[in-house]
């Protein structure tokens, strides 16, 4: 199965820049969205016409703010967030054999110390959530913008930013502390230290053609999907957006 994961920055912004056409030319089994923008009266209609089986949505209540689709050529059951009261629109819970597969488009912190406090406390519920679920012996796949970098080699610009929410120690704490409950940065199970490899480019002084950028959106398995992993890949030749998309292939 080929997955891939892409903050779009506005769906029909992204749509009105025809900068979603090369999905129709790959073969490509899932694709989650975040930062869709848009209720389901507002989507375009050209993401209606894409050779997906499945669409499902989760629009954040506030127009025009945060929410994420998933587009699927499988069948699967697909759950109300247990973890989080979702009014912002960031989760969608797809279970399709003993596999959950997340799309998460995970909070931002650097607005202020509420919107840091919120982020936290989101981390932390989705990890125990996460725990109850790798306690069942579920396969677990997740994959979104999780607005923050974890290694120095993760940005371009790490001492700048050791005091920036996105690189703070407790956020990268947290990445830790989901590889040590039992999960694997796919991007670096494969492709190792690599380095100046990113997703996402600030819009401002040119970031992205000259490679000034963060890795900020991963795709995370547990560890009991290890040998099924084939490749872990950023594609930083699809534009449309700041962010890259970023996609594995595993066989499920």
């Amino acid at each position: 199965m080929k997955l891939l994961s892409w903050n779009v920055n506005g769906l029909r912004a992204i749509c009105d820049k025809n900068a979603l056409d090369w999905i129709e030319k790959e073969n490509i089994d899932f694709i989650g969205f975040q930062e869709i923008k848009a209720h389901e009266d507002k989507f375009p209609k050209r993401i209606y016409e894409f050779p997906f089986k499945h669409m499902y949505s989760n629009s954040a209540k506030r127009a025009g703010y945060s929410g994420v689709m998933s587009l699927c050529n499988f069948d699967c059951e697909v759950k109300k967030c247990e973890f989080f009261d979702d009014d912002e629109g960031r989760v969608l819970e797809h279970r399709f054999k003993n596999v959950v597969l997340f799309n998460i488009y995970f909070p931002n912190g650097q607005k202020d110390e509420e919107r840091l406090n919120f982020k936290m406390k989101f981390y932390a519920d989705f990890l125990i959530y996460l725990k109850k679920l790798l306690d069942e012996n579920k396969e677990i796949i997740i994959c979104g913008d999780v607005n923050t970098a974890h290694r120095e080699i993760d940005l371009t610009h790490p001492k700048a930013n050791a005091n920036t929410s996105g690189f703070l120690p407790i956020e990268r704490a947290w990445i830790d502390d989901l590889l040590k409950l039992g999960f694997l940065d796919t991007f670096r199970e494969i492709n190792g230290d690599i380095k100046e490899k990113y997703s996402w480019w600030s819009y401002r002084m040119k970031a992205r053609e000259r490679n000034v950028g963060w890795r900020i959106d991963y795709f995370f398995i547990s560890n009991n999907l290890k040998n099924k992993l084939k490749n872990a890949f950023i594609r930083d030749d699809i534009f449309g957006s700041d962010h890259a998309p970023v996609g594995i292939e595993i066989d499920i």
